[in-house]
């Protein structure tokens, strides 16, 4: 019978999901390994840890910060609320929580900020699992800006 590579699937054929499953399955894992593990299971479990962070930054290059253009926070827009609305609306009125996240802060919109908008009555963005929406009224308030 053949061996199977204790490595499991490579990064690059698992499904974003199983994906997004494992790199956190890695994370959750880590301390433990670094603390309890023996020097080839951290060895281990450090090349798996990559490969799957490499992989998903291929993937989603914009849902990290490693995905941002330099280490410095860009100046904020004049009108924060208005550029966010606007960066959701021209991604297609939707828009990953992650890669939300990033134009939130490039736009120069803090958390409360951010999550004003999901308070506001009626509110401008909503949420669907992953993903934040832009509403009529948030489309309406982005045209504005």
């Amino acid at each position: 019978m053949e061996q199977q590579d204790q490595r499991g699937v490579p990064a690059s054929e698992l499904s974003d999901e199983e994906l997004e499953a494992q790199g956190k399955q890695a994370h959750d894992t880590r301390n433990w390994v670094f603390l309890h593990g023996s020097a080839e299971q951290f060895a281990h479990h450090t090349d798996r840890m990559l490969e799957l962070e490499q992989e998903y930054l291929r993937r989603h290059p914009k849902r990290t910060w490693q995905g941002t253009a330099g280490d410095s926070a860009p100046p904020p827009a004049a009108d924060p609320v208005g550029a966010f609305l606007a960066r959701i609306v021209a991604a297609g009125g939707r828009m990953n929580k992650l890669e939300a996240h990033h134009a939130a802060r490039e736009v120069g919109l803090d958390r409360a900020g951010v999550a004003a908008l999901y308070r506001a009555d009626p509110p401008l963005v909503v949420t669907s699992a992953q993903d934040r929406i832009v509403t009529d009224e948030g489309r309406e308030r982005a045209a504005q800006s």
